[in-house]
């Protein structure tokens, strides 16, 4: 069954995220956007498509996170189940099931899956040396271990796949690894799992991926295929598959259903990808749903959206396990897996916090969910990594958003409210610039579906826009506010196909701009935005009234712009590590200096000097002049009476032509910042600092 034909159903996932931690645009342009507008344009057209995802609350990143925070692995996935699961329905990512894997239901799944699988004999039961760490009292799993890529060098990667170069790696590989729990080398220790041998399934893993094709039948066209998945599934198999662990000694997690497992729990990518599965039989049993058409139908259409670090979990483990469960199960159609976002020329990192999170945008941006996913799909990572800035988000928004598309639908229902009391005016006669329209907007449907359809949604987007920049360039060439007073009838024709581009792109913006697609309904008074109107010049009808106008986006200021920056740039110097310490120094140097307690009393700036201030000190001994170069950062009424740290052994020297017989101690932040060294409780001047 060739991919591009036609499918009875779809069944859609979107990579199960990780509920240890808040969702970043990383996230969010990787895999749920793409799939949200895939899945918008599949209900558009009638299609029964089931859209699933949850988190992923199992493995060692929850245990890791819930041991940092100081609370149980229960507590730290309601967390973020439940932050993660409100913002993604607050930003419209538009799941039929948003699930969880520590549901009884995924629970029963899993093993029910295992279990199978082992009844067939589907595992090899084997002992090996696994790291353990003594101080811990435990076996570590892949997560719990880092150490030094062998590949790349990076000194983060964990056991079972290094994230900088996307090596899939076993904890042995790693160089010089370290417990995650303590810090310490772990040591080698004898432990029995069941093994998945993949390399038994090597041979019609190849044939599908390479050739599309599973016992003679093809299933899909390898072609349609990224050319980066099917890259590294390539260099996996021609590698060698090797046989892989598929449980841990963990006490968190899907517990393994069969005898002699006590104590171990399933393998995390085992259990996740079942969560698909799980999510589709809640969705079915609420629905009155069969769920196994969508699993199980070769006239279902699977496709998975995930970003490129899950390529081989979904395009070869999974697989070979759906395949030898011999179950019935089809595989997928397509894994369109995205590339990576960067962030205003970093790589994206949840540790460094060098993120724009999606809670954290929502609320800064409360009205603005389609702005982030217009500058999202414009720049997403479809075939190379990519990078969000602020000001390019700016840009996208003022110079696209409010200047092509709000600017276009807003002169022309401005235009029809003005001119025809808001009732939408008749069409006269037409002439070849409005037959090219036409013929445009008849085109423009297939085209976009066509793109959407390829995974293309840059590209579809683009060609969306390209409809408002036609609009635009209509009234631009027709100029109806020069010719209303000699030729109403002509205006009434303008504005008539202006207002059919409008109902034309409400439609068509659906998959990418919902909100925005809703606002101009309500204005235009469409009853609904059908997919079959889409193309037609004649969608509204003459003399139906417009609602009230109002802008569909508003331009974002610099300040707003800069202050995102300037919290982006106070994450990095918080990152940002201190000075080294300098020369070693004795006792007796320290002993040297005579440091006390000043207050001062008088401040003024030094003449021909931008960094100076002439500063009078109490020290409990004397009132002595001091020269200090803080001008840039204290005026000088507001430190005056201010208590210091001064240096009063400091032999004198000349500065500008004024002794000063000291100095200020100050603190320099990573920014270059001054303040202050003072006590916290006022002092009496001359007081001994030790």
């Amino acid at each position: 069954m060739a991919d591009n034909q036609q499918f009875e159903r779809y069944t859609v996932t979107a990579a199960l995220p990780y509920a240890n931690g808040p969702l970043h645009i990383g996230h969010i342009a990787g895999a749920y956007l793409p799939a949200d507008i895939y899945v918008r344009s599949l209900r558009q057209r009638g299609e029964d498509v089931v859209f699933v995802c949850g988190s992923d609350e199992h493995g060692a990143a929850i245990t890791i996170r819930a041991k940092k925070e100081g609370i149980t692995p229960q507590e730290i996935i309601d967390k973020y189940h439940n932050i993660n699961k409100t913002d993604f329905e607050n930003f419209g990512i538009s799941f039929d099931m948003y699930h969880r894997t520590s549901e009884p239901l995924h629970h029963e799944t899993a093993q029910e899956f295992f279990t199978k699988l082992n009844d067939q004999d589907k595992f090899t039961l084997k002992e090996s040396e696994q790291y353990y760490d003594p101080k811990a009292e435990q076996f570590l799993a892949d997560r719990y271990i880092t150490g030094t890529c062998p590949k790349c060098g990076n000194e983060n990667a964990y056991g079972d796949q290094c994230e900088k170069c996307g090596t899939s790696l076993s904890p042995t590989d790693l160089i010089d690894p370290k417990s995650q729990i303590t810090g310490e080398t772990p040591i080698l220790k004898t432990t029995k799992h069941w093994y998945l041998p993949m390399e038994n399934h090597e041979d019609w893993l190849r044939e599908w991926i390479e050739n599309g094709k599973l016992n003679g039948e093809q299933l899909h066209d390898p072609n349609d295929w990224k050319r980066t998945v099917f890259g590294q599934c390539k260099s996996w198999l021609d590698g060698g598959l090797q046989a892989r662990a598929m449980t841990r000694d963990l006490d968190w997690g899907v517990k393994v259903p069969v005898e002699g497992a006590d104590g171990k729990v399933m393998y995390v990518w085992l259990d996740a990808p079942i969560g698909y599965i799980s999510a589709t039989k809640e969705w079915a049993s609420q629905n009155n749903k069969d769920w196994e058409k969508y699993w199980k139908d070769d006239k279902t259409k699977l496709v998975h959206f995930i970003g490129k670090d899950n390529i081989v979990f979904h395009c070869i483990i999974f697989p070979i396990l759906l395949n030898a469960v011999n179950d019935g199960y089809i595989l997928p159609k397509n894994v369109p897996a995205n590339e990576f976002l960067n962030l205003e020329g970093d790589k994206l990192s949840t540790s460094r916090n060098w993120a724009v999170w999606l809670n954290e945008y929502l609320e800064a941006f409360p009205d603005k969910q389609d702005v982030l996913r217009y500058t999202l799909t414009s720049i997403a990572p479809e075939a190379k990594d990519s990078e969000f800035t602020w000001k390019d988000f700016q840009a996208k928004n003022n110079n696209e958003l409010v200047a092509i598309l709000g600017n276009f639908f807003n002169r022309t229902t401005v235009l029809t409210h003005k001119y025809f009391d808001g009732e939408i005016p008749m069409r006269g006669e037409i002439t070849p610039m409005e037959k090219e329209i036409f013929q445009k907007l008849a085109e423009a449907p297939a085209k976009i579906q066509n793109l959407i359809d390829q995974y293309k949604f840059k590209e579809a987007q683009f060609e969306l826009m390209n409809i408002a920049r036609m609009g635009n360039k209509y009234l631009a060439d027709t100029e109806p506010w020069k010719l209303i007073k000699d030729d109403k009838e002509l205006v009434a024709t303008i504005l008539n196909v202006a207002l059919q581009i409008s109902a034309n792109l409400a439609i068509i913006m659906v998959p990418f701009l919902p909100n925005t697609a809703e606002k101009i309904r309500h204005i235009l008074g469409m009853k609904e935005l059908n997919f079959k109107d889409a193309g037609s010049p004649d969608i509204l009808y003459a003399y139906d009234k417009l609602a009230p106008t109002e802008l569909l986006f508003d331009k974002i200021d610099d300040k707003v712009i800069e202050a995102q920056i300037e919290k982006l740039e106070k994450t990095k110097l918080a990152q940002t590590p201190a000075e080294p310490q300098k020369d070693e120094a004795t006792f007796d140097d320290f002993m040297k200096m005579d440091i006390r307690v000043g207050t001062i009393l008088k401040a003024e700036k030094v003449k021909k000097a931008k960094k100076l201030l002439q500063l009078t000190v109490d020290t409990g001994l004397d009132q002595r002049t001091i020269v200090s170069g803080i001008a840039e950062y204290f005026e000088p009424e507001d430190i005056i009476g201010k208590q210091v740290s001064v240096l009063i052994n400091l032999a004198p020297r000349k500065i500008r032509g004024i002794e000063s017989q000291g100095m200020i101690l100050m603190a320099e932040d990573k920014d270059g910042s001054l303040s202050f060294v003072s006590p916290t409780a006022e002092v009496t001047p001359g007081s001994t600092i030790r």
